[in-house]
């Protein structure tokens, strides 16, 4: 009794276990069919992405693709790696109008725009290792704006974060780049859904104002003076930090490249920015900084130095801005072509007249009056009108 009790329990068992590993090998077949699909849609989703390759890591941009260039920190170092170029435009939004075509047609030597808003010194540094490691002594010229103010800054002060895995060359951190949602949905599905969005490559990071918004109305609302200070700073109060800057950030790709030629260039603010300098009281020292840091570069024969902070003509017309710093097209366009004809360049035996009449000019200017008339509409400067 007891043994026909127990295979009748032997017996019984026996085909819930056969149900159960059936089951098992139907949910195996179907997590491996998931787990197949899911590495499938990874391996789409990387290929696309270095097939495209929207950060330009790989390769040059495919032809005909709408690509979208609007991400400086991101999309730079790629520019630097795998773009066709013999010159590179580097510095802060004081670069973003230009059109590289002009570089190409007034000095020949075609030219790839490297821009960083609000960029310090290490971020031009940051941007020129890149492309000389890159191109090495192919690159011809670079054409940087110098915005004294930021050589203030620390020497290892940046903008933004570095995306490190963009910058170096090391392929197997790349799968922040290669899985990455936001480069995916915006620069590759984004472009293709509304091509007109698609960045002309000759005006990367153009700014969004129109024509109409360079007036001296639009200027002037949001325009702000500076607090008035009692104190001065003394000539040499910016000194020791220009020095620690151009010594660690730009001296080095000056002196490691002398086959290639540097044109530095000070941004022509408005006169609103000088009525900010003499507010704070800090005119003295603003002059002394600039007087250094030329001083300090000009020895250098592949280094030429132009200023356009004086050029009354441009300065004092808020016309030709869309807010107190930011200067319309055509004063980029004079610009690159003072590089071409050698107007508005520094010399030894120039810079410090110069500056000495810029200083003057700060000084002497009757600022009150701007405030006279907010319509006052002189033509803008390179206009037919002008």
């Amino acid at each position: 009794m007891v043994r026909a009790v127990f295979g009748q329990r032997k017996q019984l068992c026996l085909f819930p276990v056969l149900k159960v590993g059936s089951k098992m090998k139907t949910y195996q077949r179907w997590l491996a069919g998931f787990l197949g699909i899911v590495l499938a849609g990874f391996f789409a989703a990387g290929a696309l992405v270095v097939w495209v390759d929207p950060f330009f890591q790989y390769h040059k941009p495919l032809e005909g693709f709408p690509y979208l260039v609007d991400n400086q920190v991101n999309q730079n170092p790629g520019l630097a790696k795998n773009m066709d170029y013999e010159g590179i435009l580097i510095g802060s939004s004081m670069t973003a109008s230009f059109d590289t075509d002009w570089f190409e047609e007034l000095l020949g030597v075609r030219t790839q725009k490297l821009s960083y808003n609000g960029s310090y010194p290490k971020d031009l540094a940051n941007i020129m290792e890149l492309a000389f490691r890159a191109k090495g002594d192919r690159i011809k010229a670079v054409f940087m704006a110098a915005d004294q103010g930021t050589f203030s800054a620390g020497t290892e002060e940046v903008k933004f974060p570095v995306t490190e895995y963009l910058y170096d060359d090391n392929i197997l951190n790349d799968v922040q780049y290669l899985f990455n949602k936001d480069v995916i949905l915006n620069y590759i599905l984004r472009p293709l859904a509304d091509p007109k969005d698609a960045s002309d490559w000759s005006e990367l990071y153009k700014p969004w104002w129109t024509d109409e918004y360079y007036t001296k109305a639009n200027v002037l609302m949001y325009y702000e003076q500076a607090q008035e200070k009692q104190e001065a700073l003394p000539a040499d109060y910016f000194n020791e930090a220009v020095e620690k800057n151009l010594a660690v950030n730009i001296i080095p790709y000056v002196e490691a490249h002398p086959e290639t030629e540097f044109y530095i260039f000070y941004p022509p603010y408005s006169i609103l920015f000088w009525n900010d300098v003499v507010r704070s009281r800090e005119l003295d020292a603003v002059i002394g900084r600039l007087s250094y840091m030329t001083k300090r570069l000009l020895p250098y024969e592949n280094v030429h130095i132009f200023s356009f902070l004086g050029e009354e003509e441009i300065i004092q017309n808020l016309n030709n801005y869309a807010d107190y710093m930011h200067y319309h097209k055509n004063i980029c366009r004079h610009i690159t072509e003072c590089f071409a004809d050698g107007s508005c360049e520094l010399t030894e035996e120039n810079y410090e007249e110069r500056f000495a009449a810029l200083k003057k000019m700060a000084q002497e200017y009757n600022y009150g009056s701007i405030w006279d008339d907010w319509y006052d509409a002189p033509p803008r400067y390179g206009t037919e009108e002008g």
